[in-house]
């Protein structure tokens, strides 16, 4: 197989590698909590953090380089995630955690980086653009697991809520992130006032700057469309 036969197989096994990454982070959002309330199916939570880490590696795994750091700080998060349901110890709760939010800013920046290399705007740059805004709702989920970890209480919750379920701390960074606040789990201590807040501007400026930096390449596309030097000569 020649060159110029690996290009276009390589281009087309990676041409919707975000979407995945995007079908699994939504299946978390939408299904995860229709099951949180079964005890033995909370279980799930960790399929689909699983689930999302095997294809955030895909997402980045066209450079070996990238693979390779992907899965190492992969590998141990996953391990001690399914660790906790056999032991109630703090600290691979902890390495989890850290982990895990180590891992998700490196496959955000990874993503950031490859739509920052574009000149054009598609469809795998749009949903690439929006996998990132859910991974660094993702990435504060596990700060504010440490905060609360590290300093129970740290987080005022309604009645009814499992203290120990990830899914709150989800919401929670789901509603901080979009800044829609419905104020039914509020920040108790000064740490965790301060890392909701960081949430709510890093969320918004990225909106702003993601979505400026969209329509200008579509903008300057556009314009390199209507160009006379690239209309063909009769």
């Amino acid at each position: 197989m020649d060159e110029k036969t690996c290009i276009p197989f390589t281009q087309v096994c990676f041409k919707n590698r975000f979407r995945y990454l995007f079908v699994s982070l939504l299946a978390m959002l939408v299904i995860g909590p229709f099951v949180e309330g079964f005890a033995y199916l909370q279980i799930l939570f960790s399929v689909f953090l699983t689930a999302i880490f095997i294809s955030a590696i895909y997402a980045i795994s066209q450079e070996r380089r990238h693979t390779f750091i992907a899965s190492f700080l992969a590998l141990p998060a996953l391990g001690f995630t399914w660790a906790t349901y056999f032991t109630d110890s703090i600290a691979f709760s902890l390495v989890s955690s850290f982990l895990g939010a180590v891992f998700f800013v490196f496959i955000a920046i990874n993503i950031l980086a490859f739509i920052s290399q574009q000149d054009h705007v598609t469809a795998d740059m749009i949903v690439g653009a929006a996998v990132v805004y859910l991974l660094m709702a993702m990435t504060w989920l596990t700060v504010y697991e440490i905060i609360e970890t590290l300093h129970p209480g740290s987080f005022a919750m309604p009645e009814g809520q499992l203290r120990d379920s990830r899914y709150v701390f989800l919401y929670y960074s789901l509603v901080t992130i979009t800044t829609l606040g419905y104020g039914d789990v509020t920040p108790l201590t000064s740490v965790a006032s301060s890392f909701s807040a960081l949430e709510a501007v890093v969320g918004q400026l990225y909106l702003v700057i993601s979505v400026a930096w969209l329509v200008g390449v579509h903008v300057s596309q556009s314009k390199n469309r209507r160009s006379p030097e690239n209309k063909p000569t009769p």
